[in-house]
């Protein structure tokens, strides 16, 4: 189940030209009011799940991180764990946000497939080496570093579908790596790049 990074999303079954056109007209009432704007009884579902497969620790994990308007402070510590920075081991505090928009975004593309993670925390000190060694692919004030960003995949939904998802929900900022085959979403400021 865990494709490599650089698989092509392209061998990936189509999406229905009316679902592409859904997504493109900004997904219909979600764009008038954005789910995340709007209170929490409004768009959660009475618990909310998710589900990773790590693409480097090969690790996977499914489950139900909030029931209502409450988190769950076991399954928010599996998962701070299970998206620890995978160069360091060090674990970092996940924005519970972060969770809440992943969540929403696979209720919007009426999926269950778990995101394949490319990268969760970040420690300060795994960024700086990557800034150093990746030269203008990384911030130097990432919210990576923060538990507010993440960078993922969903199979069985075009790359680009998956981005304008996520651009709908006004959320925060969006990533778009076609190259890599990543999107990369987080609860800051709403802003864009990449396409």
């Amino acid at each position: 189940m865990n494709a490599p990074m650089n698989a092509p999303m392209n061998a990936r079954t189509p999406v229905p030209a009316s679902r592409r056109r859904f997504l493109r007209q900004g997904l219909g009432a979600v764009a008038a009011a954005p789910l995340l704007a709007l209170p929490r009884h409004v768009w959660a579902a009475p618990q909310r799940a998710l589900a990773f497969d790590h693409l480097h620790t090969r690790e996977q994990i499914d489950l139900v991180y909030a029931r209502g308007t409450d988190y769950l402070p076991d399954a928010l510590g599996r998962l701070d764990h299970f998206l620890r920075d995978h160069y360091s081991g060090d674990v970092g505090h996940i924005d519970p946000g972060l969770h809440d928009l992943l969540h929403a975004l696979r209720r919007v593309l009426a999926t269950e497939r778990p995101y394949q993670v490319i990268s969760g925390y970040r420690s300060p000190v795994t960024n700086a080496h990557l800034k150093a060694t990746r030269g203008g692919g990384v911030a130097t004030r990432s919210l990576h570093m923060d538990g507010r960003a993440i960078d993922v995949r969903l199979p069985g939904v075009p790359l680009a579908d998956l981005r304008d998802a996520a651009l709908s929900l006004k959320a925060g900022g969006v990533g778009y790596y076609p190259r890599e085959q990543f999107v990369h979403v987080d609860t800051g400021r709403v802003r864009r790049w990449g396409g």
